[in-house]
């Protein structure tokens, strides 16, 4: 562990002392919002980010450390392990490298050479491979027996061992990996006969670009067309590069034995080291392009999952839609359904004043604040029925992201709260939720159903899913969560809890009435002294007799809230109401071993705002009303819309239509850059210019260039 943490800290440009406290931490089995939050005196206030990276790469040097003792005991049985072979093994610090070294010890399949082993030419090979007869066929003819027929079935046979010699020769397959990370180019066919069904893809149909140029998004869309049969992908450098390297290795004199030497060369590069290499590089770039696209979606999620709320407030929620009519849901400051009813303000029925009539009623009997209207099929109608019908209630109207919601509602999460209510009903509840607490509410749905995503369904899906849940476990955790009113999907990624513990604390809920202290969590069954070190801090009991348990502080430092307190002779609530009282604590005296700065301005900072919700405030949006549908726009005409969703390209942008527009990377600033997320963020209200419109394909090119 030791020798891992000077690795990572050299890797990731760290203190070797923080990761190594850090792995400590991983493996007590601490999560990574508690040790980001709580442990900074240990681990040099390192961040999420920055745990995360040690932790992945932590686990990959244990996969090899793991992967080493394998090939040893292989080798070992093999007895052909000397001590130089057990150091370099023990040494190396690669998977690619520890397969270099292990591959000609690597039990095979019946290859050609071994076939040719067993006809007894690998005498021949080695003498070929001196290269100092020039009368190899003469050298051959002494091998011509049993089932070799003749000397040139002696010498292909022989070739074939050398050719096996080069393959798994190290320094060759180094020298040809080499050239393919510097020469490598990616090439895209569209398989014969495809070219109709595959048009999507048209724009790889003849493609050759640097592999190590080769974008994210664009490496990933030729793997889709290449699994769905439509494209034929290739990566390779130039083969004579390859093979003058190869001849530079091995080839070391000019007569009929460098030759053969020669001819055995070009057949392992073409039959042997290429599709080997390749196959490497397929799965590097992939994997690289993986990890981009996953990078991307991760931190799309984390804006959507941090944006604004509304708040308690009492919300209806608008499930839009023509024939069906619109769903509409009423439900109080805690997300609970009052009502559900359905309106025909639209086509074909268009009954907007009788539709008028009841929302009114509707918003006088609940005391409703504030509308969320769905974003999908008649949302513009909607929302403009709203503001023409109900202009005498001074009520905010939203229009809320969809994405997902069909998801949820057909879910064993969305039957479990409403048994008794259809899929259309659940659909509106969730919406209005959406407003009043996204995060509470988009942590019931599958990361990859939110719609913020980038090749998600293409990328490693394993990966995938490890980075979406560490993302939602850590906004969770950055936000915290009201034990007493907290959903089980809510406390389940809160720090140390999962699904079993969440229930749990649901149930002693239910059984003893809300809690009334953090400590009483403790009562919960199987909440132990880990666990709840690791979740209180997360978690906060409102109206508590101690208003530290509202608040971010971790119980394990309320003695030192108590010690400052006691010093200036007031109540901790004093600490709290007291700007002044606060500004006369000097912190240094409260600086111990277990206790450092970080902590400290921690507490402070929490005493000031206890609780604070880091979220922004939600600001209202209004579209362009003379924008309903895709015919409405002309080029050049400025438009308002919302960021939904951010890649390496560019930004998808809602302008108040069924199609999202794409603000393109080239057309987002005025200056060059190459992440659109340097500059925007998800749900950014911004101003676009219209720049094309494919009627078609429904395709709206935008531009944010030149407007103020």
């Amino acid at each position: 562990m030791l020798l891992f943490s000077a690795i990572i800290a050299e890797e990731l440009h760290l203190r070797e002392q923080q990761v190594k406290n850090t792995i400590d931490l991983l493996d007590e089995g601490s999560t990574i919002p508690f040790i980001s939050r709580y442990r900074k005196e240990r681990t040099g206030s390192l961040n999420e980010v920055q745990i995360t990276a040690i932790r992945e790469r932590y686990e990959k040097l244990c996969e090899l450390e793991k992967r080493k003792q394998t090939v040893l005991a292989s080798i070992g049985e093999q007895e052909k392990l000397t001590d130089d072979l057990r150091k370099r093994i023990e040494d190396c610090l690669s998977m690619t490298e520890l397969e270099d070294i292990y591959l000609p010890y690597k039990p095979k399949r019946r290859t050609r050479a071994e076939m040719a082993r067993e006809k007894g030419l690998e005498p021949l090979a080695k003498l070929l491979m001196r290269q100092v007869d020039n009368n190899v066929k003469n050298a051959a003819s002494a091998y011509v027996k049993g089932e070799v027929k003749d000397a040139d079935d002696a010498l292909k046979g022989a070739r074939d061992i050398i050719a096996e010699w080069v393959n798994e020769d190290e320094t060759a397959r180094h020298a040809v990996r080499s050239i393919f990370a510097r020469e490598a180019v990616i090439s895209s066919r569209v398989v014969k006969g495809k070219e109709t069904e595959g048009d999507k893809y048209r724009d790889y149909f003849e493609s050759d670009e640097p592999l190590r140029r080769c974008t994210s998004h664009r490496l990933l869309a030729m793997r889709r067309g290449e699994t769905e049969g439509i494209l034929r992908i290739a990566i390779q450098p130039e083969e004579d590069h390859c093979l003058e390297r190869l001849d530079r290795l091995f080839v070391k004199n000019r007569n009929a034995a460098s030759d053969q030497v020669s001819i055995a060369i070009s057949d392992s590069y073409k039959r042997l080291l290429k599709p080997s290499i390749e196959t490497e590089f397929a799965a590097s770039s992939k994997e690289t392009a993986d990890a981009e696209a996953i990078r991307v979606f991760a931190d799309n999620l984390h804006q959507l999952l941090l944006a604004a709320p509304l708040g308690s407030q009492r919300v209806m929620g608008v499930d839009p839609g023509f024939r069906t009519g619109c769903k509409i849901v009423c439900l109080n400051e805690q997300g609970d359904l009052l009502h559900h009813d359905v309106i025909y303000p639209h086509p074909p029925q268009y009954e907007a004043p009788k539709a008028a009539e009841k929302i009114t009623k509707l918003i006088a009997q609940f005391q409703i604040q504030a509308v969320a209207i769905g974003n999908g099929t008649a949302s513009r109608e909607t929302e403009q029925f709203f503001q023409n019908y109900i202009p005498q209630q001074i009520l905010q109207v939203f229009v809320v992201s969809e994405n997902g919601a069909s998801v949820y509602s057909a879910s064993k999460i969305a039957r479990e709260e409403f048994p008794d209510k259809d899929v259309t009903v659940r659909g509106a509840v969730s919406i209005a939720r959406r407003l009043m607490d996204p995060l509470s509410e988009l942590v019931k749905i599958d990361p990859k159903a939110i719609g913020v995503g980038q090749y998600q369904h293409d990328v490693n899906q394993s990966a995938l899913k490890t980075a979406l849940d560490q993302t939602v476990e850590n906004c969770v955790n950055k936000v915290g969560v009201q034990v007493n009113t907290a959903s089980k999907y809510l406390l389940t990624y809160i720090s140390g809890l999962g699904p079993q513990l969440a229930q749990n604390i649901l149930d002693y809920r239910t059984a003893n009435g809300a809690f009334r202290s953090r400590k009483e969590l403790m009562k919960v069954p199987k909440m132990g002294a880990k666990t709840f070190e690791q979740a209180a801090g997360f978690l906060r009991v409102e109206n508590a007799e101690n208003p530290l348990d509202n608040s971010a502080v971790h119980p394990e430092s309320y003695s030192v809230v108590q010690r400052m307190a006691k010093d200036l002779n007031c109540k901790v609530d004093d600490l709290i109401d007291n700007q002044e009282l606060r500004k006369s604590i000097d912190i240094q005296k409260y600086v111990t071993e277990k206790t450092g700065l970080p902590t400290l301005t921690d507490i402070m900072e929490e005493l000031a705002k206890p609780g604070r919700d880091p979220r922004q405030k939600l600001e209202a949006f209004v579209f362009d009303p003379t924008i309903k549908v895709i015919e409405d726009l002309k080029t050049g005409q400025l438009v308002p819309g919302i960021i939904t969703n951010i890649t390496n390209f560019g930004a998808f942008v809602d302008i108040g239509i069924h199609e999202n527009g794409l603000v393109h990377v080239s057309q987002i600033a005025n200056k060059y850059i190459c992440n659109p997320a340097e500059i925007l963020s998800l749900h950014q209200h911004v101003m676009v210019k219209i720049l094309d419109v494919d009627l078609i394909r429904k395709r709206i090119a935008l531009s944010m260039k030149e407007i103020e």
